[in-house]
């Protein structure tokens, strides 16, 4: 990442298989952050080969307007193509969009207006106008995300938000974790606050993914979850799934011995020890996991920083103690008359 800050703001905008019009959109986005700044860049991402994006955004830099415009070779997703545009951007003071419409322009510089008491802003878009279907997906989603990480974010679909270079210097964004960067932020010390804001007039299209999608982002949601509860304690994970998993297999064994020594039931024709004893080993196994795990944290402990340190604030260093005031009599008598001849050398 650059450290040197050329200008106030950076805009970065991910362009992946969903876009309107390049030109309509930017100059809009332009007008709102002009509202709050003047100084200011645009960085679009093209995550693969995007020819109409790729040539309005040619005939806008043509026409003089700070454009900065970064092409992946192939798809790599959302993550990577926003990665990559806070790599390129050389202000302090960060802001992604989206390169759709999806909330109301002239609510972005309340956005930014926001970021001066905090490290993170997450648009919210309150009240929602998109389909019932739509705001169902999304309160299923976020309660989820409570109940697996324990945080309440209302919006973290939202592509809007704005952020200082000091968070994604500390947070790693990969994957598809983009949509949990707030969540990552507030577990590094990082103040993080909502802000409400129109949603767009044009985000109401229907939107129902595959099968797959809803798979993978289950999966996220419990990757994140598991780093941000147990990535410094993963015996307790482990080692609390493994000791139910062995205890099943316990109780199952122990109904069967009972059965076999006082109703004299055979255990030979029975599949269920098997099967027990077989989930015996497998409790046992992921308990042992749980405890390699352990033994890598431990000694890897100290390369993993889960804090932040906001300000140092040292003691005042000790002053000497000023000289006693000599009285005027003494004085006289220290340096002599002052019309006392200067004896010869």
């Amino acid at each position: 990442m650059s450290n040197s800050s050329t200008c106030a703001l950076s805009v970065i905008i991910p362009v992946t298989d969903r876009y309107d019009d390049t030109r309509d959109l930017f100059y809009r986005y332009k007008a709102a952050v002009e509202a709050w700044t003047t100084d200011y860049e645009f960085i679009y991402v093209l995550d693969g080969e995007n020819p109409p994006v790729a040539s309005a955004l040619q005939s806008l830099q043509q026409r003089g307007e700070r454009i900065r415009t970064l092409a992946l070779n192939r798809w790599f997703g959302e993550a990577t193509a926003l990665a990559l545009g806070f790599e390129e951007a050389s202000a302090d003071t960060l802001l992604t969009l989206p390169a759709y419409e999806q909330v109301e322009t002239s609510d972005i510089p309340k956005v930014l207006a926001a970021l001066d008491d905090c490290d993170l802003v997450v648009a919210r878009r309150a009240p929602r106008r998109d389909s019932r279907f739509n705001q169902f997906q999304s309160i299923i989603f976020h309660r989820m995300v409570k109940m697996a990480a324990g945080f309440s974010f209302h919006d973290l679909g939202c592509g809007v938000r704005a952020l200082r270079r000091d968070v994604i210097e500390d947070v790693a964004v990969y994957g598809d974790l983009h949509r949990f960067l707030p969540m990552l932020a507030s577990r590094k010390g990082f103040k993080v606050v909502e802000v409400d804001v129109q949603q767009a007039s044009k985000d109401k299209a229907l939107r129902i993914y595959g099968v797959g999608v809803y798979v993978r982002r289950l999966l996220d949601i419990m990757s994140t979850a598991f780093m941000l509860r147990f990535v410094r304690k993963p015996f307790r994970f482990f080692g609390l799934i493994g000791f139910f998993v062995f205890l099943i297999g316990a109780l199952i064994t122990a109904v069967l011995v009972f059965q076999r020594l006082f109703f004299d039931m055979p255990l030979g024709d029975r599949p269920a020890l098997v099967i027990s004893s077989l989930i015996v080993v497998l409790g046992i196994q992921i308990f042992a996991i749980g405890l390699i795990a352990e033994v890598i944290i431990f000694t890897q402990g100290r390369k993993l920083k889960e804090y932040r340190v906001e300000r140092i604030v040292a003691f005042p260093s000790p002053r000497e103690p000023a000289p006693e005031p000599v009285p005027p009599a003494e004085a006289a008598a220290r340096i002599g008359p002052l019309n006392a001849p200067l004896s010869d050398a």
